[in-house]
């Protein structure tokens, strides 16, 4: 089977734990299959500072990013920033074209400003503190072509939405399921300690509290 490359966007105040959601679950993965390579793109190489000061390194920016089989959009408070900055979506949109995009959390308010998800099902985060439009209910009024739905992710193809914070993890074990096979998402989850279900990215049981709102 051909390598399957993983393309990780970032930008400044992605949230940190998206990243470990996301290229730190592929990177356990690559401990069982060789085939799984990551490259982590921002909107120019170089330092990217996330949420609360952690720092990490970008080696790649758009114009010189690798070719990829997934393209990855995090999560974060830039979000509002970065759904409406036309260099990035303009990547988004020129990925989309030839290769599968997802997100996680608010990467889908993202991925919503570039159009590629009109028309189509999506998710995005759907908690967020009192008083608070949640993610979820701001994609709902702010893209009404967009089908919002609570889910721990939605599978449309070529595009994948993934549910907030931790459930990037279940989003990124999808990934893998979907590109190197159930076998290796499921025996990525059992080194990771993580109870995936492989069974659909529908929750297994409601909410304890049924308003958006609720706190995560």
């Amino acid at each position: 089977m051909p390598s399957t490359n993983f393309i990780i966007h970032v930008y400044d105040d992605v949230e940190p734990i998206d990243v470990g959601a996301t290229f730190g679950v592929l990177s356990m993965a690559k401990r069982i299959d060789a085939g799984i390579d990551m490259a982590v793109v921002a909107r120019t190489a170089g330092t990217v500072r996330l949420a609360n000061g952690l720092e990490i390194v970008a080696p790649y920016g758009l114009q010189d990013a690798p070719n990829g089989d997934v393209l990855m959009i995090l999560g974060g408070a830039a979000w509002p920033e970065m759904s409406k900055d036309e260099p990035t979506l303009e990547f988004i949109r020129s990925f989309g074209a030839r290769a599968t995009v997802a997100s996680v959390c608010t990467g889908a308010l993202i991925l919503a400003g570039s159009g590629l998800l009109d028309g189509k099902t999506a998710t995005t985060r759907r908690f967020a503190q009192r008083g608070v439009d949640t993610p979820l209910d701001m994609m709902t009024k702010n893209h009404p072509s967009v089908r919002t739905t609570e889910a721990r992710y939605v599978d449309e193809g070529k595009i994948i939405t993934g549910g907030g914070v931790v459930l990037a993890v279940d989003t990124t074990l999808h990934l893998i399921s979907r590109f190197r096979g159930k076998e290796v998402a499921a025996e990525t989850a059992r080194i990771i300690e993580y109870a995936w279900s492989p069974d659909g990215g529908q929750f297994r049981e409601a909410p304890s509290d049924a308003g958006h709102n609720a706190a995560a």
